[in-house]
């Protein structure tokens, strides 16, 4: 069992996953399997299968994300600091091409988005910029090529995108 690491606002968002598959979506299951079963014959009805075929999935879910909550290493960020750049920090880069600036935080593979510009530390740019500091040049291998970033700031506040 190998652990994974995850801010704590990461581990409390699948905290709140995990109590709303239980606490929502498991009754209104339960109900729905119910009164499919009112329609009779089971071998022909739709609403019974597809019932049953949406359990299975939330079941299989709830067993996903108590693994991930039993391996989880939650990492406070808030007691980070430095100036190099590790699990957690909030990095603010610049392409050296385009001069367009860019903010990220690495965080785990699991609360990974990169539309809120939080990046998997898994990540082709996270695995660039760990270790590195604020005016470092990295090169990253992107979809589009090769790719070169300056390192402008580092930090480990709690920020929203």
């Amino acid at each position: 069992m190998s652990k994974f690491p995850i801010t704590t606002q990461g581990y409390d968002k699948l905290v709140k996953e995990i109590k709303h598959l239980k606490s929502v979506e498991r009754p209104q299951i339960i109900q729905a399997i119910a009164t499919a079963r009112e329609f009779g014959d089971l071998s022909e009805n739709a609403e019974y299968h597809s019932a049953r075929e949406k359990q299975s999935f939330t079941e299989g879910r709830i067993i996903e994300l108590e693994d991930k909550m039993a391996r989880a290493e939650v990492i406070d960020i808030t007691k980070l600091n430095g100036n190099t750049i590790k699990f957690g920090a909030t990095v603010k880069l610049v392409d050296n091409d385009t001069e367009e600036e860019h903010l990220y935080r690495i965080v785990g593979e699991y609360e990974a988005d990169i539309n809120k510009k939080l990046i998997s530390i898994a990540s082709p740019m996270a695995r660039a910029i760990i270790g590195k500091s604020v005016g470092d040049v990295v090169e990253v291998t992107t979809p589009r090529g090769l790719k070169s970033y300056e390192i402008l700031e580092v930090s480990y506040e709690n920020f929203s995108i």
